[in-house]
């Protein structure tokens, strides 16, 4: 089984900062992928941020240049530091991975709210 759980959503006024982690823990034998996707009130699902275990990074066009992702390799932890924030950046953010146990799978958070005042 694997688990991740996520941490360091909130509050924050437009043009400020949040960084958000996703610790995966289980019995992991590797790690393919790691990403974030968010779903705002009445929108679909969509992806923000991935970065794969060969360095490969990708972005959503409304969040390039504001959001960074990172992964430490050794926490098993994916990091998403959110800069210059706006209120269409509220929604809840979902952790996701591509994971090797016994057999590689998709597995998600159970999500963590992200709401930025104007």
């Amino acid at each position: 089984q694997v688990q991740l759980v996520e941490s360091g959503g909130g509050l924050a006024q437009a043009g400020g900062s949040l960084r958000l982690s996703c610790a995966a823990s289980g019995s992991i034998f590797s790690i393919n992928a790691m990403g974030w996707d968010r779903q705002a009130p009445g929108k679909q699902r969509e992806l923000v941020a991935g970065i794969s275990s060969d360095g490969g990074i990708k972005y959503a066009g409304s969040v390039k240049g504001r959001f960074t992702i990172s992964m430490d390799n050794a926490k098993n932890t994916v990091y998403l530091q959110m800069n210059s924030l706006k209120p269409e950046d509220t929604a809840v953010y979902y952790c996701n991975g591509q994971i090797a146990t016994m057999l590689l799978g998709d597995y998600w958070g159970q999500g963590t709210q992200v709401t930025v005042s104007s």
